[in-house]
This record gives structure tokens, C-alpha cells and sequence, in this order.
């Protein structure tokens, strides 16, 4: 995976994150749900779910684009940089 391939996977993730975040009520209507949203409750803890995982996901790319960035600047090769584990990415202080 090239750095090319890894800004073509955020982007991808950018635009699902998007949708996940569009307010339910551009869902369409299917079932009248608690609000009248046409989504129930566990519409919204799937949608919740998947949008965690797309954020962990989005975290993962950006960090390894960074690694494969850092390693070309160090004069090293950046195919020698690995995604880390989510915990790992998502422990970082910001």
C-alpha cells in the first residue's frame, strides 16, 4: 500500500463518516421509530457502532501515512512501516 492508496482509503472513510453523521432524518422512511426519524433504536446503536469504527479506522491511516511520511524523511523506506493496533492509535495524547 502506497501512500496514494492510503489517501484514497481516508477518503473513502471521510465520505462514509459523513453519511453516518447526516442527522436521521435524511434515513428513508422505513419505520416510523421513537422520534419519527424512520430509524429505531437499533438503527441508531449500529450507526453508532459503525461510525466508531470508521473513526478508529480514519485514526489507523492517518497515523500510518504519517509513519510512511517520517520514513522517507529519514532517509528510510516507508514500506517498513506497519499500521499500529487501534488502542495503540487511539491512546495518543493530542
Amino acid at each position: 500500500m502506497d501512500n496514494q492508496d492510503i489517501l484514497q482509503r481516508i477518503q473513502a472513510l471521510v465520505d462514509e463518516e459523513h453519511q453516518l453523521r447526516e442527522p436521521a432524518a435524511s434515513v428513508p422512511a422505513g419505520g416510523s421509530g421513537e422520534n419519527g426519524s424512520g430509524e429505531d433504536d437499533d438503527g441508531r446503536s449500529e450507526r453508532r457502532a459503525r461510525l466508531r469504527q470508521v473513526e478508529e479506522a480514519l485514526d489507523q491511516c492517518w497515523d500510518l501515512l504519517r509513519q510512511r511520511r517520517a520514513k522517507v524523511k529519514a532517509g528510510d523506506d516507508p514500506n517498513e512501516a506497519d499500521a499500529r493496533p487501534v488502542n495503540e492509535v487511539e491512546g495518543y495524547v493530542q
